[in-house]
């Protein structure tokens, strides 16, 4: 089962401590400056929300911020958000990820996993299974990873420099999980697009939430067989 959460929200339409995500998503959602934060006892966010110095901070922050500011990984009006995560037990051994997408305040979680797989084919295959089913493909789109082996994939142009060179990397070595590369590379391709990194397990809502969604993902039974995998 995946752990319990507590979300503390600082900044937002109703402030105050949530245990169930999609409430506390409803308070900030769309909410400008909103500064929240998630927490695995209730006691922590307590303090947190508790600390006047933080409250303070947390205000000042959102007075000053903008709505694209670089810093800000919130959904924005006429965008479609996208937050991914993924991982393996053991890496590798049972493996799931975990999706959610928003758009004009309406969200769609997605989750699966696969039997044998590991921790970046995972991350990975939350990018790919996000573009696979997106609807609104004629507006812009943000994903956020905590995952820098994808971002910077993305983002700073080695994939399509492995593909160019036949999936062999700068070092002479095959570029590993080639065959996912490949489809994310052509999923992207005629996207107006940008790959953000998050930092994992820092109590980031949206984070987290795709973190539980892939945990309970690789614990269902009878996943199917990741035929990509080569171990």
């Amino acid at each position: 089962m995946a752990t319990k959460k507590f979300y503390a929200i600082a900044v937002g339409r109703k402030p105050g401590i949530y245990e169930v995500w999609p409430v506390a998503q409803a308070q900030v959602q769309g909410y400008p400056g909103a500064v929240f934060k998630g927490f695995q006892s209730r006691e922590e966010a307590e303090h947190w929300l508790s600390n006047p110095t933080h409250t303070f901070a947390a205000k000042k922050k959102t007075t000053q911020s903008t709505p694209n500011a670089p810093n800000d990984s919130s959904p924005k009006d006429n965008e479609v958000t996208i937050y991914t995560d993924g991982g393996a037990r053991y890496n590798p051994g049972p493996g799931g990820y975990g999706i959610v997408l928003i758009y004009q305040g309406v969200s769609k979680e997605i989750s699966g996993g696969y039997r044998h797989t590991t921790n970046n084919r995972m991350e990975l295959m939350g990018c790919i299974v996000a573009l696979r089913q997106l609807e609104h493909r004629d507006q812009p789109i943000t994903l956020y990873s905590d995952s820098s082996y994808v971002v910077n994939g993305i983002s700073k142009g080695w994939a399509k420099t492995w593909r160019k060179n036949g999936w062999i990397k700068s070092d002479k070595q095959p570029a590993i999980n080639a065959d996912l590369w490949a489809e994310l590379l052509s999923l992207v391709e005629n996207l107006n697009i940008s790959f953000r990194w998050v930092k994992g397990h820092a109590g980031h809502p949206m984070n987290e939430r795709c973190d539980e969604l892939a945990v309970a993902a690789a614990r269902r039974e009878d996943l199917p067989v990741d035929a990509g995998y080569q171990g």
